[in-house]
């Protein structure tokens, strides 16, 4: 893996990361991955979140459980999709909370850039996934990875929440141990389950609420409407 440059304060720690046998060992799976299969998202893709959210930005942090597994959907944020993409069913459920929690209209696209800007980091516990076979990074490396990214945050001397929705999110609970960090659990917003709990969680008042009482600026979930 070559070194990495973002131009922000992930640098450092992804450059250690990077030099790490466990890391090393993945980035030979990875290249041997991405020569001979379809492999989400674009290598260029997979460091996105970090692009895009600094780690000295970051107040939200949304965990999320594998890339999406279909053509032209995983671009490095879990959850997210690119403008003409069609939104997938986890993303409308997600929408579907947020208006029934903050009143947000459900916008005709799922990139969550905005939020990105704002401070959220969309984090997936595996970072890769080969084409139509969900879950099949697991193992190779990248929840070591992910976990150090997490106990980073949770060094932060500053308040961050955790939205762990499913189990996988939610094991990763034990790394959060910083008094000043939040930690709110649901199930996983996919059809299969958001209705056991997600539905009626109300996350995102509640994260704005603990931001605002912390004296920081709350999130504005709202997605707008994209038209191109």
């Amino acid at each position: 893996m070559r070194k990495m440059i973002l131009g922000n304060n992930w640098d450092p720690f992804l450059n250690d990361e990077f030099k790490r046998p466990y890391f090393k060992e993945l980035a030979t799976f990875l290249k041997m991955e991405y020569e001979h299969k379809k492999i989400y998202p674009p290598k260029l893709d997979v460091f996105s979140t970090f692009y895009y959210t600094d780690l000295n930005d970051v107040k939200v942090v949304i965990i999320g459980q594998d890339p999406y597994h279909q053509p032209h959907q995983a671009h490095g944020m879990c959850f997210s999709v690119r403008p003409k993409v069609k939104i997938p069913p986890s993303l409308i459920n997600i929408y579907r909370e947020l208006q029934d929690d903050l009143g947000c209209y459900i916008p005709n696209n799922g990139y969550l850039l905005s939020w990105a800007k704002q401070g959220v980091l969309m984090l997936n516990a595996i970072l890769t996934v080969e084409d139509s076979r969900p879950l099949s990074h697991r193992n190779k490396g990248w929840e070591i990875f992910t976990d150090h990214v997490l106990g980073l945050l949770n060094q932060q001397d500053r308040p961050i929440v955790y939205l762990l929705w499913g189990k996988p999110a939610q094991n990763k609970a034990n790394i959060i141990t910083n008094p000043q960090h939040l930690l709110l659990k649901a199930p996983h917003p996919s059809p299969l389950s958001a209705y056991q709990g997600f539905f009626g969680s109300r996350h995102f008042s509640k994260t704005n609420k603990y931001l605002i009482d912390h004296g920081l600026l709350a999130i504005n979930w709202q997605i707008e409407n994209i038209y191109v």
